[in-house]
């Protein structure tokens, strides 16, 4: 069953943040992670507003899990610490 990763980010620091996310396709390739959304056009109907959506999809819940704990994943987030805040949740499909 595939899973998601949906983060709702808000930038505090562009350039970090950018460092971060050219290191995120490398990340998630090897869990054959595959990018849906990333901070394209998006609306908050309900809840905190944020400007950035991301949406990741994985073939399944433990993939998703192990590539977010994965050293590649985590060396990542390291670019990132401080440059934005975000929400991150793993959401398995239907």
């Amino acid at each position: 069953m595939l899973a998601y990763w949906i983060a709702r980010v808000t930038v505090t620091d562009p350039d970090a943040y950018a460092r971060y996310a050219e290191r995120v396709p490398s990340a998630i390739g090897p869990f054959s992670g595959r990018m849906l959304a990333r901070g394209g056009r998006s609306t908050t109907l309900e809840g905190t507003d944020r400007e950035r959506t991301v949406i990741i999809e994985f073939p399944s819940f433990d993939r998703a899990v192990a590539c977010y704990n994965s050293p590649a994943y985590q060396e990542a987030m390291d670019l990132q610490k401080g440059a934005a805040i975000r929400d991150l949740c793993i959401v398995e499909g239907v």
